[in-house]
């Protein structure tokens, strides 16, 4: 494996659950999977389709969204929202988020 596979698996894990964590956060405003996956990557969280696809329906499965078709254009489409169970589990994933950039910044500071 070299130098580079390791950074982009290292960077791979570090990216999974924040992208769960940007999903529920962002579908606080309900959207459909297209649209989502414009939204993140427009702001830097990149996001590949074959990935967020199958996250929506385990986060869905998992009672944190909440779905519902839209038929009243000429396609239709799953609009997809947080659940209150999405946003409880947000509110204690941007708790602990913060917590621990606030660690790794003392670690970059030295001001352990």
């Amino acid at each position: 494996m070299s130098t580079d596979d390791t950074t982009a698996g290292h960077l791979q894990e570090l990216r999974r659950g924040t992208v769960v964590l940007a999903c529920l956060i962002r579908l606080r405003t309900p959207d459909y999977g297209y649209a989502l996956l414009e939204s993140l990557n427009g702001l830097g969280i990149t996001v590949d389709a074959n990935t967020l696809y199958p996250l929506l329906r385990r986060l869905e499965k998992q009672g944190l969204l909440t779905s519902e078709w839209n038929t009243d254009e000429a396609r239709p489409r799953k609009f997809y929202r947080t659940s209150d169970a999405g946003e409880r589990l947000a509110g204690a994933l941007i708790t602990d988020w913060h917590l621990i950039d606030a660690a790794l910044t003392r670690l970059t500071t030295g001001d352990e």
